[in-house]
C-alpha cells in the first residue's frame, strides 16, 4: 500500500508541476464485437481509427498505438508448476492499446472517449492508467 501511495504522490506531483505524463489506454470488447459490422463498416472503422492516430501525433500525443490479435494464452504459476490456458474470445477482450501523453488523467480520459471504437463497437470500454516512471526505492527507471 505504501509504494501505490508513493505512486499516487509522484503522479499527483507531476500534475501540480506540469509535467506531461504517459497513460496506456487499454481498449476492450465484449466476444468478437466487430465481426457484427459490415465490410463497409469495418473499413469506415479503421479509416477513423488512422484519422484518430494521426490526430494524436499531430499533437505529440502518441507514443504508440496497435491492435492485438484475439487469439493468444494466459499463463499463471502456483508452486512450481505452471498453466496455460487459451484466452476465450467470447468474453470480454483486449483488443488494442494506446500508449499516450496527457497533462493528467482528466485529459488521457478526454483522449479516450474521443476513440472510435465507442462509435462503431457498442461494448466497447477502455482502462485509462498512468505509467510508473520509476521506482522510489531503488530510484530505478524503466526503460522506453
Amino acid at each position: 500500500m505504501l509504494l501505490f501511495r508513493k505512486s499516487i504522490y509522484n503522479f499527483e506531483l507531476n500534475k501540480a508541476n506540469n509535467m506531461k505524463q504517459e497513460f496506456m489506454l487499454y481498449i476492450r470488447n465484449a466476444g468478437d464485437a466487430k465481426k457484427a459490422l459490415s465490410p463497409d463498416q469495418h473499413l469506415a472503422f479503421v479509416k477513423q481509427c488512422e484519422v484518430y492516430i494521426g490526430q494524436l501525433k499531430a499533437r505529440s500525443q502518441l507514443i504508440a498505438a496497435q491492435p492485438i490479435v484475439r487469439e493468444g494464452c494466459v499463463i499463471s504459476k502456483n508452486g512450481n508448476e505452471w498453466t496455460k490456458r487459451a484466452i476465450d474470445p467470447g468474453k470480454e477482450v483486449q483488443v488494442g492499446y494506446y500508449h499516450i501523453i496527457a497533462n493528467d488523467i482528466d485529459e488521457a480520459i478526454a483522449i479516450a472517449k474521443d476513440n472510435p471504437e465507442f462509435a462503431y463497437v457498442p461494448s466497447a470500454t477502455i482502462e485509462v492508467r498512468p505509467i510508473k516512471m520509476k521506482e522510489e526505492q531503488t530510484n530505478f527507471v524503466y526503460p522506453k
